[in-house]
Formats: structure tokens, sequence, C-alpha cells
């Protein structure tokens, strides 16, 4: 019988391997149209949110899914995976490579496992994070297979820190450092996962963006800062999480917390 983390990671590589390698043929000429959200939706992120459902649900048939494209309802399964089919869809009708495939899997609504692949760049980014969870499972956060880790470089103006659209406001006073934006809130903390950047802040992600990122980002041995007051986890059976919005600030070591969050805040206020 195949170990469970096993069949976890194995599945991940294919469905989002399988996916990707369509949605490349796709990549650069697809039409989006915008959401209530503002956010944008192609026909390539429709397709791409089906066949992911589809084939998670074959190989986990009780395990539950919620996507950003369809399911936003948290259902009561023990296990369920979350799904954002294109992050970075701007990126992705117009030709830029830095776009995504994003599943995360939920214990009991918290994230310990995620999958982040990268059609255009050849990257796939996984890691493990139990926490609190009681599971016996791997550990570690690793890129196309290789061990990644956050960055033990002090902060200077050489270092990069991402900021996403809606945090611009962050210019109000100098950055201590090369701001970079990327467009792709998933790519944004996993240029600190694995020591390219120092830190990078989200504004209003959703849990789509953060599910497969927040236990790859701390297996990494990142600090991932919630900037609202509620707690973010675990999610609760029967809530709608579609327009609910989780204010992040991810940095390589704690100490970049009394560095980044009060710039963060401010032009965030």
């Amino acid at each position: 019988m195949i170990d469970f983390w096993t069949q976890v990671l194995e599945t991940a590589q294919t469905v989002t391997q399988q996916v990707g390698d369509r949605l490349l043929q796709d990549f650069g000429h697809m039409q989006a149209i915008e959401k209530a959200d503002g956010s944008l939706v192609t026909q390539s992120d429709q397709w791409a949110d089906g066949e992911l459902r589809r084939l998670l649900r074959a190989a986990f048939p009780d395990h539950g899914v919620l996507s950003e494209e369809t399911v936003h309802i948290l259902p009561p399964n023990e296990w369920c995976w979350i799904i954002d089919p294109i992050d970075g869809t701007t990126n992705f009708t117009r030709g830029l490579p830095i776009w995504g495939i994003s599943i995360g899997l939920l214990y009991r609504g918290t994230p310990v496992f995620g999958y982040v692949h990268v059609p255009s760049l050849g990257q796939s980014f996984y890691g493990y994070w139990a926490g609190n969870s009681g599971l016996e499972m791997p550990t570690g956060a690793f890129c196309n297979g290789e061990p990644i880790q956050v960055s033990g470089d002090a902060l200077s103006g050489t270092q990069f820190f991402n900021l996403c659209a809606r945090s611009i406001g962050v210019f109000k006073n100098p950055i201590p450092a090369k701001v970079r934006m990327l467009g792709v809130a998933t790519y944004n903390v996993l240029t600190v996962a694995m020591g390219a950047a120092l830190g990078g802040v989200e504004a209003t992600p959703k849990i789509w963006d953060i599910a497969a990122t927040w236990p790859i980002v701390q297996a990494a041995g990142g600090t991932w800062k919630f900037l609202s007051e509620e707690p973010a986890f675990p999610l609760h059976p029967g809530e709608n999480y579609g327009s609910h919005a989780y204010p992040t600030l991810v940095v390589s070591h704690p100490d970049l917390l009394a560095v980044f969050e009060p710039l963060v805040r401010q032009g965030l206020a």
C-alpha cells in the first residue's frame, strides 16, 4: 500500500504538471474578463479549476475541495484541498512567465502541505508543516526536489522586499531594501522561502492565495505574520471564504518584523 504522504506528493506533481502543460498552450493567448472582486478570469482558469477538482477527487474521494472559481464554502471533510488554478491571471494573459498553479491540503481546517507549480519557469515548490496538528508526516520545503530555505542575510539596500498592487502605500516612507512587484501572490512569498527576497507583503490575499504557501514558507524557516486581529486558522466548515482576506507580511527571520511591520501597517492604513 502506497504511503499517504507519498500519494499526496505524487498526486500534486502529476495533476499540476498535467494541467500546466495544457495551460502553456493558452499562455499569452487568452482574453480575460473582470470578476465582481476586480480580479480577472479566463476560460483557462475555469477549465483548470474543473480539471484540478476532478483529478484530486479521483485520487482522494474522501477529501473535500474548495476552489477560487467555484466552491467557496469549506466542506466538513477532515481533509480538504484548496485550489487556485492560475495565480497571476493578468501575467498569464499578457505573456509574462510568472504565474502558477497552487494547491494546498488542509487537515481539520489548517494547511499542512502545499504545492505550487510554475510551468513557464519550470519550477515546482512544495512543503510540509505539521504545526500543532499532531500528524506524523515529512518535513521540509523544496523546489524541484531540492531543499530550500530562507536567506540569513542582513537587511541592506541591495536586498529585495516584495509588494503587491494593493500595498504601494508602503512608499509613504523610505523602504530599506530594493522593492519588487511580481504580480503573483504565491510567488511573492515563495521568493522569501527560496532565499531570493527578505520579505514581502500581500494586502488582500484570499485563502486560495495562501493555503499552499503558508506551510512551504514555514517549512523553509520563514516568519509569516497575519496583519488582522482574528486568527487565520483553523478554517470552519460551512463558512463562505469567497470574500475573506488575509493581509499578510512574510519575512525571512523574526527580527525583520520590527523593521517592516510598521511600514506595512502604515502603508495599508
